[in-house]
């Protein structure tokens, strides 16, 4: 790990005390580590991912995510007190609604394409003109293409295939990973996603735990994508009977969950849309309305 000024020590000691996580997911991460190579691919700071794997005992060298020495920056108080105003306003402003099928930011309302303006004011035309305005040039965010090549570059040092990933993923930078493993026979599970991972996702799993995730890596560890694919199409309590190999997960499952499953579904053509809006609502009411918008 490396050594972090004052200001990067502030920011991972804050990340330690507001990691959220979806119940189940430390010991998912744990199980799955166990049982085969296991990567956490992110656009969050470094900072926020080194608590997390302290968190949930992960390793931080099978971690990519966006790297950023704050310290390195020289922001006076009167750059930092516009900051800060311009926090408080971009905090105010209304959540945008990406309106369905959208082509343009004249297909937005008069609201939003405001807000839109103002923000590219912000970033484009105000912040570039600070010091702080540094980091937006010279810190390279993790995202969905980064990501891919995060996914490429993981399965070339493992000497592995991609027909022998599985990729987890909820959000719009999961797109370029999913087209990528999924294009090449991998396997690729939207977990609580939004309708960009829906898209671009095989399996649909709507869930508040993440025990479901732990069920599907262990079948795809032991047996493949095709086993996978037969327990999804049979899931139920008999189909996890006959299809999920480890009495551990399968006894966890029915503690959780002894009336109904969490919803898992393949996703196709005839159920994609109706997917995209109860995985979206599901999302918001699992991460709360506005994060739960986020792409």
């Amino acid at each position: 790990m490396k050594a972090y000024g004052a200001t990067n020590e502030k920011i991972k000691e804050y990340s330690s005390r507001n990691i959220l996580l979806v119940p189940g997911a430390g010991d998912t991460l744990r199980f799955v580590k166990d049982i085969m190579p296991s990567f956490i691919v992110s656009t969050s700071y470094e900072q926020y991912i080194s608590s997390l794997c302290n968190i949930v005992s992960f390793p931080y060298n099978n971690v990519h995510c966006t790297k950023l020495d704050i310290d390195k920056y020289r922001i006076d108080e009167k750059e930092t007190a516009k900051l800060t105003k311009i926090r408080e306003e971009i905090s105010a402003m209304e959540m945008i609604e990406i309106p369905e099928n959208a082509k343009s930011i004249d297909d937005f309302s008069q609201r939003d394409q405001e807000t839109i303006q103002r923000l590219d004011e912000i970033f484009w035309e105000e912040i570039p003109r600070m010091e702080s305005g540094k980091m937006l040039k010279e810190v390279n965010p993790v995202g969905g293409y980064e990501k891919a090549k995060a996914v490429q570059d993981i399965v070339d040092k493992l000497d592995s295939r991609l027909d022998n990933a599985m990729y987890v993923g909820d959000s719009i930078t999961d797109v370029p990973p999913f087209q990528l493993v999924r294009k090449n026979g991998g396997l690729t599970i939207s977990f609580n996603g939004n309708e960009y991972a829906i898209r671009e996702a095989e399996i649909a799993v709507l869930s508040n735990n993440t025990i479901v995730t732990s069920v599907l890596a262990d079948a795809f560890n032991r047996f493949g994508k095709d086993h996978i694919m037969r327990l999804v199409e049979e899931w139920s309590p008999s189909g996890l009977k006959k299809y999920c190999a480890t009495p551990m997960l399968r006894e966890r499952m029915f503690k959780l969950y002894p009336k109904t499953l969490p919803q898992v579904e393949m996703v196709t053509a005839g159920n994609r849309e109706r997917l995209k809006r109860e995985s979206s609502a599901f999302r918001k009411s699992v991460r709360g309305e506005a994060v739960g918008k986020l792409g």
